[in-house]
């Protein structure tokens, strides 16, 4: 377990909000055994704690607090528009973890939640159940790490796991696991599967030290997509949100040499392009609490309720971007 996971499994969760039903589910015994030291605090519904007024989501970030809940309903959401599909039809997203450990700077997660206590719903067989009614009648894409970061919270919650051993019984579903983390010691022993798919999101060396705090580095993360591509894994590489920073072309020119000249191009399932979009709503709270931040300040372009670059720069990114890719992987493993 990397060195930020340690440190939250020492320190961070010193208070632990547990929903008065939750204690009956085997998940919540095994977080709470993790952690005999923190003070246990019952409660009626985790949004007591979650949804309270007068919050300031990036103090809390300082020192997250756990909160343990039964998930009650909307275990699945319709996939955004702003999101790649990959050319998969029904296209969902699911959060059995609300925050991430994680602090990057330009995370919507910000924009979208007044706390950054971080909820796990300890009830996904629930939304097993969901997903097996719909896979009867159709097939399903769905992205399991949307609202956090699952795979750095592995060591915590074994949800990756259970996800592993639920997909591999179905195989009309198909899953994306995408992360920053490079905790694979839960998944290098396991047998690849072609519905199960890693992705890892990849920033410019210099960039994810200043602005993806407690992220592990461009280095630890290569290293763990190449050794699970190794394994035979099906691997995604995302360089998305591709933010406008000084030198863009140098740094993340060099970005993407270094992706390539480390990993095996041809066993890349596909790589994903995006430049930074956010909700018009999100973007004001985290100007708030960001207030001297460079991401957040740019002058971005409003349509249709999204902040994004202006077109004709999108367009210079993604070109740039797609060139740089294009030398090592082939086009149609290209998804824009």
């Amino acid at each position: 377990m990397k060195e930020l996971e340690k440190k939250l499994l020492n320190s961070s969760f010193s208070h632990i909000y547990v929903e008065k039903e939750a204690f009956g589910y085997p998940l919540t015994k095994k977080i709470l055994e993790k952690f005999p030291n923190s003070k246990i605090i019952e409660l009626d519904t985790y949004k007591e704690i979650f949804s309270k007024g007068n919050q300031n989501f990036i103090m809390q970030k300082k020192s997250p607090k756990l909160i343990l809940a039964v998930k009650k309903e909307n275990y699945l959401y319709e996939g955004a528009k702003v999101c790649e599909n990959f050319g998969n039809d029904n296209f969902y997203y699911t959060s059995s973890v609300i925050n991430c450990i994680y602090n990057c700077e330009y995370c919507y997660l910000q924009g979208v939640y007044t706390s950054a206590n971080i909820v796990i719903f300890v009830n996904i067989e629930d939304c097993f159940h969901e997903i097996e009614k719909i896979l009867q009648e159709k097939s399903m894409y769905i992205c399991i790490s949307y609202d956090t970061d699952l795979l750095a919270l592995e060591g915590i919650t074994g949800l990756v796991e259970q996800w592993y051993d639920f997909v591999s019984k179905n195989c009309n579903l198909k899953i994306e696991l995408r992360t920053k983390s490079s905790s694979i010691k839960a998944l290098k022993n396991l047998k690849p599967l072609d519905n199960f798919i890693l992705a890892w999101t990849l920033s410019p060396e210099n960039f994810a030290v200043e602005h993806e705090k407690g992220a592990v580095s461009l280095e630890q993360r290569l290293k763990a997509t190449k050794e699970m591509l190794e394994k035979g894994w099906k691997v995604r590489i995302c360089f998305d949100p591709v933010i406008y920073i000084e030198n863009f072309e140098k740094e993340y020119g060099e970005l993407v040499k270094r992706t390539f000249n480390e990993l095996v191009s041809e066993n890349i399932l596909d790589v994903s392009i995006g430049t930074f979009r956010i909700s018009k709503e999100y973007l004001k709270r985290m100007r708030k609490y960001r207030e001297n931040s460079e991401i957040l300040s740019y002058p971005f372009f409003c349509e249709e309720g999204v902040y994004s670059y202006y077109p004709q720069h999108i367009k210079k990114m993604i070109d740039f971007m797609k060139e740089e890719t294009g030398k090592y992987i082939e086009d149609e493993k290209i998804f824009i």
